[in-house]
């Protein structure tokens, strides 16, 4: 009988170390996401800025192709 218990209370303490264990990295991979969605966020801003003045540039082209030159 007190054999089994000293296994009970090993594999107890053993579960209680992996649940610690798994909080941890559970409160890292939160944080990375995050990381991960601002990192994204500010990249998609930057793309949607970067297709702005791509779409200015475009709208500044000629539209036949013929520029009037300078006299």
């Amino acid at each position: 009988m007190e054999a089994e218990l000293q296994s009970l209370e090993e594999r107890i303490s053993l579960l209680a170390a992996q649940c610690q264990q798994l909080r941890a990295e559970n409160i890292a991979l939160r944080q990375s996401n995050l990381e991960l969605k601002a990192d994204n966020k500010r990249l998609a801003d930057k793309v949607d800025g970067a297709k702005v003045r791509v779409q200015a540039l475009i709208e500044q082209l000629p539209l036949d192709g013929t520029e009037e030159e300078p006299a």
